[in-house]
């Protein structure tokens, strides 16, 4: 069976280590040794400023959101994880969903404009698999209306555009370490802030509030990341270029073996990127394909190949959302297209190229 990811593990026998020191500490949560660590090498990396830890990447929005004290209306796409727009109603935002532009299925930034009303205080794009959203735009127009740019960049880890990490853009980026990540600590997440004193914030409302022993300065929330994972992180960090570079031969693979089959389409290539190959999506044109993205998904289903249809069906679709005066279809024209094509093939390290090559002759079968 090949299915859409898997997580690369490092040497058992190396993280077994840090379990005996843990095991010595008996120090498991709470900011141990680890946690500490981990929070300055992973910043080092990342080239950021401060990385707060998390328990998981939707905590991590949640929290972010509370930092900035963001109420009212926040502009977000329908094209992403439900657990962006999630984090919008646990914290009692409405959300509005704008269209994303073609290219890159990231948020379109000149339909963000005609969205701004009186009780919007915030921006929530998505860095989509990985591919780095308009920001200059996103910030020219966040400034102009005295607005807050939150980045879901749960797909990011490790890209650079023009050198510098797309962590650095906006108000807070936020991280996911989920198992199905290219970087993972099982689960766990971060917000990347720019300034001591939000990270400072940050890390006391993830701590239920605690400004010291005995103070509370705010309705704060249990998200902390365990010692456990913060070693996990910290081992696995040792491996992820190599990961990366094993993902972009396989991302290379998929290119040059579909690039001449009809009715197939790649996300347009991002000019001066180091990309992080977190998923291959291709896009499924029925009328020139010959079948439809749904018959081919069970095609490879019944051959023991597990693709994933990110992101179908949208945010906007689902029951606490599909009310909203932002959701329907004709609001959303590319949205619904990409989500009705698009098919996140399988990559991930430890993947043989034999079994791409595999995957390739099998969509190549059903083209006309």
């Amino acid at each position: 069976m090949i299915n859409v990811t898997q997580p690369y593990l490092p040497p058992l026998e190396e993280f077994q280590e840090y379990l005996k020191k843990i095991w010595d500490s008996k120090w498991l949560t709470n900011n141990g040794k680890f946690h500490e660590e981990f929070e300055q090498k992973l910043s080092e990396y990342l080239g950021v400023k401060y990385v707060s830890l998390f328990a998981n990447g939707t905590l991590a929005l949640i929290t972010a959101l509370k930092v900035l004290n963001i109420k009212g209306e926040v502009i977000t796409t329908p094209y992403s994880f439900v657990a962006t727009a999630h984090s919008l109603l646990w914290n009692n935002i409405k959300p509005v969903f704008v269209d994303i532009e073609n290219d890159y299925c990231n948020i379109d930034p000149e339909k963000i404009e005609s969205a701004i009303t009186p009780q919007t205080t915030a921006i929530l794009p998505v860095h989509v698999y990985g591919n780095s959203c308009q920001t200059e735009k996103v910030q020219k127009i966040a400034k102009k209306n005295n607005l807050k740019v939150i980045y879901d960049a749960a797909h990011s880890f490790g890209v650079k555009q023009n050198g510098q990490s797309i962590l650095n853009f906006g108000d807070l980026s936020i991280l996911s370490f989920h198992a199905t990540k290219i970087f993972t600590t099982f689960e766990g997440g971060a917000i990347v802030s720019h300034d001591a004193e939000t990270k400072q914030k940050i890390d006391q409302l993830k701590n239920f509030g605690f400004m010291d022993e005995v103070t509370v300065i705010g309705t704060g929330i249990n998200a902390k990341m365990s010692e456990f994972q913060s070693a996990f992180g910290l081992l696995s960090l040792k491996y992820i270029d190599k990961a990366i570079e094993k993902r972009k031969l396989i991302s290379e693979t998929y290119q040059s073996a579909l690039a001449n089959i009809k009715g197939i389409s790649f996300l347009k290539s991002m000019k001066d990127v180091k990309h992080n190959y977190s998923y291959f999506p291709i896009f499924i044109n029925q009328s020139e394909y010959g079948i439809s993205r749904d018959k081919i998904y069970e095609k490879l289903k019944q051959n023991n190949i597990y693709c994933r249809r990110y992101f179908y069906p949208l945010i906007s679709e689902f029951p606490a959302y599909n009310g909203l005066s932002s959701s329907p279809r004709e609001n959303l024209p590319v949205a619904y297209k990409k989500a009705e094509q698009v098919l996140c093939l399988p990559i991930y390290p430890d993947l043989e190229i034999e079994q791409v090559q595999y995957i390739c002759k099998i969509i190549n079968k059903f083209s006309e």
